[in-house]
């Protein structure tokens, strides 16, 4: 009997990979479905382009699952698929870049070689969605602008709320390093986002146009005219 998405939700990793070995559909949506976010989010902290990090995540995907034979349980099975999306992303990332350093991100290539953001809830106001995506497209622009190795850790910690834990194992750093990349990453971005936002705040809830003259008239009515 087929497997339901609710019932695939109720899974463990474990459970999953053991029967995505067999090759069971739902399983392999179910993997996908549930690391699909955080793998596009760690490739395109080091990409910095949606379009590369959706390959990634892709590619990512064929590797894992026709290497599932290699995952021994040694790491987390969202550690491990995260650090074959992470050497694909640094793979490509090298290509583009040749003088990049593998040591920026922290991680131990021989150890894990193994072969947008999301908006928030649709609004029905046009004005506020315009907003909300206006802030956060300020927000991932500050973000990219970050160094790279803090902002890969800012989006895995924070972004993706990867414990500190998690995101050590990730990125083969201790976890002391993760605290401090991350408060130098809060500090610069609250820097930058001062530039940018800074002088809009002097204009934050505008009262003019027709709101302006609406009040004026309503006013002078009862003032003038009572």
């Amino acid at each position: 009997m087929p497997m339901t998405q609710a019932h695939t939700e109720t899974l463990t990793d474990e459970d999953l990979v053991n029967l995505a070995r067999a090759r069971d559909e739902a399983a392999v949506r179910a993997i996908t479905t549930r690391y699909n976010r955080r793998l596009f989010r760690i490739a395109r902290s080091i990409l910095r382009n949606d379009a590369e990090a959706e390959d990634v995540v892709q590619e990512t995907y064929v590797r894992a699952f026709t290497g599932l034979d290699m995952f021994r349980g040694d790491a987390a099975f969202g550690t491990w698929i995260t650090r074959i999306a992470m050497n694909e992303a640094l793979g490509r990332l090298r290509r583009l870049r040749p003088t990049v350093e593998w040591e920026t991100y922290g991680a131990n290539r021989n150890q894990a070689e193994i072969i947008h953001f999301p908006a928030s809830a649709v609004s029905n106001d046009p004005e506020k969605t315009m907003a909300q995506s206006e802030v956060r497209a300020v927000l991932e622009q500050a973000i990219d602008e970050l160094p790279d190795a803090f902002r890969a850790v800012f989006v895995a910690r924070i972004v993706e709320g990867m414990s500190v834990e998690e995101t050590a194992d990730l990125f083969g750093l201790q976890p002391a390093t993760v605290k401090t990349r991350l408060h130098r990453a809060r500090l610069l971005l609250r820097e930058e986002l001062d530039k940018q936002l800074g002088p809009a705040l002097t204009s934050s809830f505008p009262f003019d146009g027709q709101r302006c003259d609406r009040m004026t008239e309503s006013v002078v009515r009862r003032i003038c005219f009572s």
